[in-house]
């Protein structure tokens, strides 16, 4: 199978049209049409359903896309992170993170790094935990910024030593918004929105089942969510509460943040893979997280 003709099966994927795809690629459709054929023969499987004007993929073609995104996107950060070497210090560095306030501060350190190498490019991937690792796991993300606790066994870390913590996004016309704090029974049999740390998978790690204690398994959770901004417009729909991190959702409007009591706080590690190999601009960028972490901490 040749990286070029993945390529190909990309755009045409994109395109859902031969035609259009040769053009874009600047090839005859003939020739194109050819490569595709080969690659399914190669492959034992009929990727595409061609109709008359339109190609769509079949199920095996859309497994094929979504291996072949992952194919392409480590060779051309292969292909940066050399070019990088014998350039002026540049290229792309990824990184996956969680929702969290404290990126503010990983921000600081990119911005000060840009306004020395502005031939640095930071990509930034959002989603939870198990999201993020799979991905640097796979070599997609050069640093993952997880929120703990979480097992970092098969990473390498550096800690930030700032906490954000945890409450209750709700309307201001509820109930519980005329308290200062939300307290456990103040949750019991309400409508709430969970964050996937808070899923039974995570809650182990997360601190929650402590924190819930035996009334984990009876709360009443209506939905999950990834993304903070997502559960703030279910809540502001009246959906019910939405355990998240404070200053994730705008509360200038309809919406309030209350803290849960007892506090419970969570911290941030920045990870990556054991014995990895750096880009010049990924160790540069990890040298400044180090420097501002360690003198701050």
């Amino acid at each position: 199978m040749e990286f070029r003709v993945l390529r190909y099966f990309l755009t045409v994927a994109r395109e859902g049209s031969i035609t259009a795809a040769a053009n874009s690629l600047h090839l005859t459709q003939p020739t194109l049409s050819r490569q595709l054929q080969d690659l399914e023969k190669e492959l034992g499987q009929k990727l595409f359903v061609r109709g008359k004007y339109k190609v769509s993929l079949t199920p095996e073609g859309m497994m094929l896309r979504k291996r072949a995104e992952e194919i392409v996107d480590m060779v051309d950060k292969t292909e940066s992170e050399f070019r990088a070497i014998k350039e002026i210090i540049g290229g792309d560095i990824y990184i996956g993170c969680g929702e969290t306030e404290s990126m503010k501060y990983v921000a600081e350190v990119m911005t000060e790094l840009q306004k020395h190498y502005p031939e640095i490019k930071f990509h930034i991937y959002s989603g939870n935990a198990e999201d993020v690792t799979e991905k640097l796991d796979r070599g997609l993300l050069d640093f993952g910024i997880l929120i703990q606790p979480i097992d970092l066994s098969r990473y390498d870390t550096l800690t930030i030593p700032h906490k954000d913590v945890w409450g209750v996004v709700m309307r201001k016309d509820s109930p519980l918004a005329e308290k200062d704090c939300v307290e456990l029974g103040d949750l019991v049999g309400v409508p709430l929105l969970a964050s996937r740390q808070m899923s039974k998978k995570y809650s182990a790690e997360s601190g929650f089942l402590d924190w819930f204690k035996e009334e984990f398994e009876n709360l009443n959770i209506t939905a999950t969510y990834n993304l903070a901004y997502n559960a703030a417009i279910m809540v502001e729909a009246g959906m019910g509460y939405a355990v998240t991190l404070d200053k994730l959702v705008n509360t200038s409007g309809n919406l309030c943040f209350r803290p849960l009591k007892p506090r419970l706080e969570s911290g941030l590690d920045i990870v990556w893979k054991k014995y990895q190999v750096f880009s010049p601009a990924a160790k540069l960028f990890l040298d400044r997280l180090k420097e501002k972490f360690t003198i701050n901490s």
